[in-house]
């Protein structure tokens, strides 16, 4: 009420909490003054959100040469190596369908059998509404496949990185993380509290100089790399990041989200790739969403890691559990994977070729290892979303990569193999690319004077 000598009530309990994680008794309230009547407070509005203006130009710049928005476009055909929209059937390279098991007819089966039993919710978290044997079958069969005690599945893949690395790490602790790590990692670090110190892009001897000057300041330590990076195309060394976690006392987590299916000769991940005992990792952590054509994330590793982010992970803990039929589809699709090799083998030779034709041509592929994802990495963002609305308008769909995603200098067009994508169809979207590219880069055109403008 204005004007009241008291403070309110939930005042009182703000402070009250502060002093109880701050070990200090409360301060005694002052004498009230009377009240003078508050300032006017603009209206807020979420258009004075920092980023938007931003956004804006960049939307004004677009429609300023007449590109059309690459994103959000709705698709009226299952994710793989095409697609249709608007009715016009595209060569698709926006797809995290490696292995061409969306629509697999034995994980539909499975999601249709789970679909009937189960229905399409499990209801609430599984804390509260129990366990479906989905979920269990699911978690068994990832602990199998990486060699761990247990598993345990989540509904979201960032989400599983966010709440595990906030549950394991508190002020005190301290994360070392590669330069181009998740978002989902950062955002975990910074919720945990924990020290946040990042090295640069899979340099072993980075890391081992932020260990040593560092490591012995704080409790507990954690390494968190990636298995094949998203952006890049690339893995680490997995041998020499577990020397180093065992050197100097630190738990290593592996995100193998894009890895999973990709790497090693049977897809099996980076452990398969660097022939490396995946128990020497302690914290495996991957998505249901790539090769598994599902949704979810999870994380393997030993029982006790298991059962303590089961309690107190908030991801799991306060969030429904995996719908059943999602459940169903990754363990089948999982199945499928270890059962048919080929697939990865296809996967293989259509990514080499890719990248072998990408160079010919004389494009920029930066690090990629050829696998599943190769970027073409093209500099300014507004060149960058340029390639991509043309080569749309010639049958080919692929998403640009731009500043904030990448620095600014290193936009891409970023291409995911797949495993059923024919020569034909990469041979041409290269030749189309490469056409594309050199056109813009002859500095006739209105995106190069725009671009030297800004310059």
């Amino acid at each position: 009420m204005t004007g009241s000598t008291k403070p309110s009530g939930g005042r009182e309990a703000l402070a009250g909490f502060v002093a109880a994680r701050l070990g200090k008794a409360p301060a005694r309230p002052t004498a009230a003054r009377p009240a003078s009547t508050p300032a006017l407070v603009p209206a807020q509005d979420f258009e004075s959100l920092p980023g938007y203006k931003e956004l804006k130009l960049q939307r004004s710049a677009a429609e300023l040469i007449g590109l059309g928005n690459p994103f959000f476009r709705v698709h009226d055909a299952k994710a793989g190596a095409t697609t249709r929209i608007d009715g016009e059937t595209l060569i698709n390279f926006s797809s995290y369908d490696y292995l061409g098991l969306n629509g697999h007819p034995e994980v539909t089966a499975a999601a249709q059998e789970a679909l009937m039993a189960f229905g399409t919710s499990a209801s609430a978290s599984r804390v509260v509404a129990g366990e479906r044997p989905g979920h269990l079958a699911l978690e068994r069969a990832l602990a199998a496949h990486y060699g761990t005690e247990a598993c345990v599945a989540m509904v979201s893949g960032h989400a599983t990185n966010v709440a595990t690395i906030a549950a394991l790490m508190e002020p005190g602790d301290v994360i070392y993380h590669d330069a181009l790590i998740h978002n989902s990692v950062v955002t975990g670090a910074q919720l945990s509290g924990a020290q946040r110190r990042s090295f640069q892009h899979n340099d072993l001897s980075a890391l081992e100089a932020l260990l040593h000057a560092t490591r012995h300041e704080h409790r507990r330590a954690l390494i968190v790399i990636e298995g094949l990076y998203s952006m890049d195309g690339d893995a680490p060394d997995l041998a020499g990041f577990v020397a180093l976690k065992e050197r100097y006392g630190a738990w290593l987590m592996v995100d193998d989200a894009h890895g999973l299916g990709v790497l090693g000769r049977n897809g099996h991940g980076l452990h398969e790739h660097c022939d490396v005992d995946p128990r020497s990792v302690d914290i495996w952590m991957g998505t249901l969403s790539k090769t598994l054509s599902s949704c979810g994330g999870y994380i393997a590793g030993c029982a006790p890691l298991v059962e303590y982010l089961k309690c107190t992970a908030g991801g799991f803990v306060y969030s429904v559990g995996l719908s059943p039929p999602l459940a169903a589809a990754a363990t089948a699709s999982l199945a499928v994977m270890r059962r048919e090799p080929e697939r990865v083998e296809r996967l293989r030779r259509n990514g080499s070729l890719f990248l072998a034709e990408a160079r010919s041509r004389g494009l920029d592929t930066g690090t990629s290892l050829g696998l599943a994802v190769v970027p073409v990495i093209i500099g300014d963002s507004l060149k960058a979303v340029t390639l991509s609305d043309r080569l749309f308008k010639r049958g080919i769909n692929v998403q640009p990569i731009i500043h904030p995603a990448v620095p600014e200098r290193s936009s891409r067009l970023r291409f995911f193999m797949t495993s059923e994508h024919t020569p034909e169809q990469i041979r041409t979207s290269i030749a189309a690319l490469a056409d594309e590219v050199e056109e813009l880069n002859r500095g006739g055109s209105l995106v190069e004077r725009l671009i030297a403008r800004r310059s």
